[in-house]
């Protein structure tokens, strides 16, 4: 399983509020370790990678979070306590089994 952060950068060049709050979160609570890549979304660059994966996936908030697992598509997640329930707390727990 792979999991990509994609996070908003505003016109103006700042980083979004939320996802830094977002990313904040990942950090104390030890889940960043589950984060394999983090992408950014220029808000004025709609060719950014991040504006890709949003644009493809269909999202239009941020941060989201898209899980591929092999042999299925892709998911995005874009209300961070679902990734943790339905993806990090359960991926952790069968790891430990």
């Amino acid at each position: 399983m792979k999991i990509t952060m994609v996070k908003k950068i505003l016109a103006d060049g700042s980083p979004c509020k939320k996802c830094g709050e977002v990313l904040e979160r990942l950090e104390q609570s030890g889940h960043i370790k589950r984060i394999d890549r983090i992408v950014e979304a220029y808000e004025n660059d709609p060719l950014s990678e991040g504006m890709q994966i949003a644009t493809m996936l269909n999202v239009d908030k941020a941060p989201f979070f898209v899980v591929e697992k092999p042999g299925e598509a892709p998911i995005a997640y874009t209300i961070y306590f679902k990734l943790v329930k339905e993806v990090l707390d359960k991926a952790t727990a069968e790891e430990t089994n």
